[in-house]
């Protein structure tokens, strides 16, 4: 294929002072063709940079053998990863890329190797002690795992919970309480939000402090592609098939669980009508609105505003002046009139909406019969939307994901006991300060950066803060201990998986208001999500990411770089973002950067996509821009010494 000018321009990354210093012909057309094929990986879910660096290893059928056993296992792992019909030395590329469509992805691997790690530790005997910090999450492990006495609880404690919320008309009697008393209940007692989802954030703007943010409802329904607009009507019928389950589960009389649930649908099909695109939303810069308490309660007054955030953010005090961050102001007025009306005219209705969705909020928690129906929901939902089948989660995997929701702190410090100990994080830093040296390098060679520009990145990079590992409080057992003196488990699983829920939030409260001088994860150290904070200026790789085969100090130089070191090198590329949005670089040559910038778009726009269709590079650009600038960085890390003997 010829290649026109703008393509041999590469990523805005990589433009360098001169072409002398690019890759030789040869490796730039495999560059180029890698490159394509990376696209595929990334879209498939396999990991971003190894693969192409494995070629260092294997380019020559096997050159100097690794015998380790750590090097054998990633052997074995990649040879499993690929297409088995095709020779690897023969052709490489077709051996990577043809396995994409058909593998789960390496990260989704990884994290469910992570979770088969803390479920071996929470299944040793001996791994806690009495007394201890991690003895109620142990405790609520086992009670998560005692399937008997769930089944045999059955639903009497969630008919309980009815009953305190004034019941309802399905099954018995119901008392008209207090929308709002209702309401308020709803979302800080038992962690359900019907009509809006309310949160502590850091503010969007400077000085990033925090903020109560008010965001729109999690619906089941997600259409966002026209061909899933067909199939509309079959979502709905299936939603009124599983609320009509849950409804006869919890005795209901047929005839209203069927009025009820209609209803339901109804309602909550009104209420997604009110949603804007995000597109639309950037596009008239609406994105975010602040308001106060006070101006919310009269733009959408059927929520009594100050007494239901006072509820779910105790110990806060607020007061109507108190400033508020609104994702979709029009959404929230919409559905307040919405509410207002049916409150009128259909009280006990909304009665049922809101406890249908808490039994559906509170399902991983109740017996086998409920959890069976959701699962079935999520499968054919998945269905008619032609995707994979979904694979049934073993309950060890659940129970180990409610436990590090709850316990984090102890399954934090377990794991890194476990699978990350002090050598490997040194190895790790040592990695990345490979890694930013690299990127100082490759910033001083851009062609279309300032001098005042590229002095203000470097002094970025200089005041970056990194962490790997855990947050150092997790590892602190006595403050964990502390942290779980509210919790109150039993007499049933379902009330210690709420007294849980309640202790979760009052410290993810208090969090908030404390000072702190570190940076707040949003990911857990068993996790295998790296990021980087704009807010805190800091990036961040939990221990779960730091585990083969993405890393390891036993590993050849080219897996470690083209793995983990281009994830690195991606994560430190998104402090720079800014420059290569439109006048985010004002003193730059900005001919040549978009020059580049459309390269890279023109780039991902021809590769195909499996349905027929093509990548549309304008609306990822930047990510794009971070996964190809992130892979040549490593690419170049490998090349500067040679191999080692293996």
């Amino acid at each position: 294929m010829e290649q026109s000018q703008d393509s041999r321009m590469g990523p805005p990354w990589s433009q360098e002072g001169s072409p002398e210093e690019g890759l030789p012909t040869e490796w730039s057309r495999q560059w180029t063709r890698g490159r394509r094929v990376l696209i595929a990986i990334l879209l498939g879910g396999l990991v971003l940079g190894s693969s192409v660096l494995w070629v260092y290893i294997f380019r020559n059928c096997g050159p100097r053998h690794c015998e380790t056993p750590v090097c054998l296992d990633l052997l074995a792992r990649y040879l499993a990863s690929g297409n088995s019909s095709v020779d690897p030395c023969t052709d490489f590329f077709r051996f990577v890329c043809e396995k994409g469509n058909g593998t789960s992805d390496s990260f989704q691997t990884l994290s469910e190797e992570n979770k088969s790690q803390l479920w071996r530790l929470l299944e040793t005997p001996g791994s806690w002690h009495l007394g201890s910090g991690e003895e109620k999450a142990f405790q609520f492990y086992n009670s998560c795992m005692d399937t008997d006495a769930i089944e045999a609880e059955g639903v009497g404690p969630l008919q309980q919970i009815i009953e305190e919320l004034g019941g309802w008309h399905i099954s018995g009697n119901w008392t008209s309480l207090d929308f709002n008393r209702t309401l308020r209940l709803l979302m800080s007692q038992y962690g359900h939000f019907p009509f809006f989802r309310a949160h502590l954030q850091p503010h969007p703007s400077p000085p990033h402090t925090p903020v109560i943010q008010i965001d729109q409802p999690e619906f089941d329904i997600l259409l966002q592609k026209e061909q899933e607009q067909k199939i509309y009507a079959q979502i709905l019928r299936e939603q009124l098939t599983y609320l009509n389950r849950l409804g006869t589960l919890l005795g209901g009389d047929a005839q209203k669980v069927q009025q009820h649930a209609a209803w339901f649908i109804s309602f909550t099909s009104r209420l997604f009508q009110f949603l804007r695109p995000l597109e639309q939303q950037q596009a008239q810069d609406k994105l975010f609105q602040v308001v106060t308490i006070g101006e919310l309660q009269e733009m959408a007054p059927a929520i009594d505003w100050l007494s239901c955030l006072q509820a779910i953010f105790t110990p806060m005090s607020l007061s109507p002046a108190q400033t508020l961050v609104v994702r979709d102001l029009d959404y929230l007025r919409n559905m307040s009139q919405l509410v207002e009306e049916e409150l009128l005219a259909n009280r006990d209705l909304i009665q049922s909406y809101m406890i249908l969705g808490l039994v559906d909020t509170l399902s991983p928690a109740l017996d086998s019969k409920f959890r069976e129906a959701r699962r079935e929901l999520r499968q054919k939902l998945w269905e008619l939307k032609e995707r994979p089948p979904l694979p049934a989660s073993p309950r060890w995997m659940k129970c180990v994901e409610e436990t590090g929701k709850f316990f984090e702190p102890t399954l934090a410090a377990l794991f890194v006991r476990e699978a990350f100990g002090p050598s490997i994080r040194s190895a790790a830093m040592e990695l990345f300060a490979e890694i930013k040296d690299a990127v100082i390098l490759r910033l001083k060679k851009l062609s279309w950066i300032s001098e005042k520009t590229l002095n203000e990145a470097l002094n970025k990079l200089t005041k970056l803060q990194v962490e790997m590992g855990a947050p150092k409080r997790a590892l602190k057992p006595d403050l964990a201990k502390e942290e779980y003196n509210d919790i109150q488990l039993g007499p049933s699983f379902l009330q210690s998986f709420l007294s849980c829920e309640r202790s979760l939030q009052g410290r993810k409260v208090r969090h908030f208001l404390q000072p702190f001088a570190h940076h707040r994860w949003t990911e857990s150290p068993w996790g295998v999500k790296a990021y980087y904070s704009v807010s805190d200026h800091v990036v961040v790789f939990p221990a779960g990411l730091l585990q083969p085969p993405f890393f390891h100090p036993g590993y050849p130089r080219a897996v470690n770089f083209g793995a983990a070191g281009s994830i690195m090198a991606h994560k430190l590329l998104h402090i720079f973002y800014q420059l290569l949005l439109p006048g985010g670089c004002p003193a730059c040559d900005t001919h040549v950067l978009q020059e580049a910038l459309l390269c890279l778009e023109h780039h991902y726009a021809a590769f195909p996509l499996p349905n027929m269709s093509s990548f549309n590079g304008s609306h990822t650009l930047l990510e794009n821009a971070g996964d190809v600038g992130g892979l040549a960085i490593a690419f170049q890390m490998t090349t500067w010494d040679p191999l080692p003997t293996l």
